[in-house]
């Protein structure tokens, strides 16, 4: 099967989002370890179990993007919408209203996951509107006002009030 603009964003996202966090558990194991409730002990097994489970899920729905699953769609682009209300969490978290989750870079990382999240939910609705459940976001096309053009344009509104 050909993969499609809005396949691949979904697809690169999900890589990206695993390396990502492989990358936060081999370089700030204690970061991963405050977000996850674990037993007390200095055991690894714990932590090696959700990667696992993580790889298994990326791995699914790699699987069903490629296949184009229509229910694997709808709950995709719910999640990514739902992303933008990563921003406000992690403006209140940084303003000492809610509880913080991890270090200051970790929630600022947070709020950048949550607005690429929901740019890519608006590419896939985007994507639905014109070709339906996993039809492929238009790119937008500028329209560049030639510079000739402008100053014609400009010059006849000058002599218009003159």
């Amino acid at each position: 099967m050909r993969v499609n603009r809005t396949q691949a964003l979904v697809l690169g996202f999900c890589v990206v989002a695993w390396l990502g966090l492989i990358a936060i558990a081999v370089a700030a194991p204690d970061v991963l370890a405050g977000t996850l409730p674990l037993p007390p002990g200095g055991s690894f097994g714990p932590e090696l179990a959700f990667l696992l489970a993580i790889t298994a899920l990326v791995g699914l729905l790699g699987v069903g993007v490629v296949r184009r699953w229509r229910w694997l769609f709808w709950l995709i682009l719910i999640a990514f919408l739902a992303g933008a209300l990563r921003i406000p969490a992690s403006i209140l978290e940084l303003a000492g209203r809610l509880p913080a989750t991890g270090p200051a870079w970790y929630v600022l990382l947070q709020a950048a996951i949550g607005l690429l999240q929901f740019a890519i939910g608006l590419a896939m609705l985007s994507g639905f509107r014109h070709s339906g459940v996993w039809g492929p976001f238009r790119l937008l096309r500028w329209r560049w006002v030639e510079p000739k053009l402008a100053w014609t344009v400009w010059r006849e509104n000058r002599r218009d009030r003159g």
